[in-house]
């Protein structure tokens, strides 16, 4: 049994990927970019928003200036309006926390998500069940550096032995090795079976009630 859990948020609690992908695509008609499929933006993802806007830019006018600026300017507010059009948890994910909950299990968010959007996303689809939520913070290195789920798990009590980390990418499961925790990796997110056994995750879950199992041990 992990008596701590802490999981990442896009592709592992929420399927974002098409709020996701209308604002990069609303950017990039702007600027008479191409237009990118969803599939193509579930390898966008997963290093935050910054990274994420940087790769709709056309290789040669990748500027830091300017990515900030389109960041600001106009992916973040459009999709701070559409983010809730289709974005929805995934199935089972609701009824998978609620018994996790009742077992007493301590629960988090980690996220390259910015901070100041990652909590109310997590409490707006999830109220009352994770007391713990860290996003990306300003001047603080993201996932897969180890720094912010140091510090989220010092909030949480949580030791390296007793604590699991669930995601659906390589990025989750680099976290977990560099902050020496075990690893599962989700198949139901944005990322393959493929990518998850390159990374060595530890398990690897295709449903959310092996995901049960695993965590209480029954």
């Amino acid at each position: 049994m992990f008596p701590y859990v802490i999981f990442d948020l896009d592709g592992t609690l929420l399927n974002t990927i098409e709020d996701l992908a209308d604002a990069g695509n609303h950017v990039c008609k702007l600027h008479g970019w191409p237009v990118h499929t969803v599939e193509e933006y579930k390898y966008f993802v997963g290093n935050g928003i910054g990274r994420l806007v940087e790769r709709l830019f056309p290789e040669q006018a990748r500027q830091p200036a300017l990515v900030q600026k389109v960041m600001e300017e106009e992916f973040t507010p459009y999709y701070n309006i559409h983010k809730e059009d289709k974005t929805a948890p995934y199935p089972g994910i609701p009824e998978l926390l609620k018994e996790l909950q009742a077992a007493g299990v301590v629960m988090a968010v980690l996220s390259n998500k910015g901070h100041q959007l990652a909590r109310p996303v997590v409490e707006h689809y999830y109220p009352g069940v994770f007391p713990f939520v860290q996003g990306a913070l300003p001047d603080c290195p993201t996932k897969p550096d180890p720094f912010l789920l140091h510090q989220l798990m010092k909030q949480m009590g949580a030791g390296k032995e007793n604590t699991l980390f669930v995601g659906d990418s390589n990025v989750d499961i680099r976290t977990a090795k560099n902050g020496a925790l075990t690893s599962c990796g989700v198949l139901w997110g944005f990322r393959s079976r493929r990518e998850l056994e390159a990374e060595k995750a530890d398990y690897i879950v295709a449903e959310p009630v092996q995901l049960k199992q695993l965590i209480l041990g029954y």
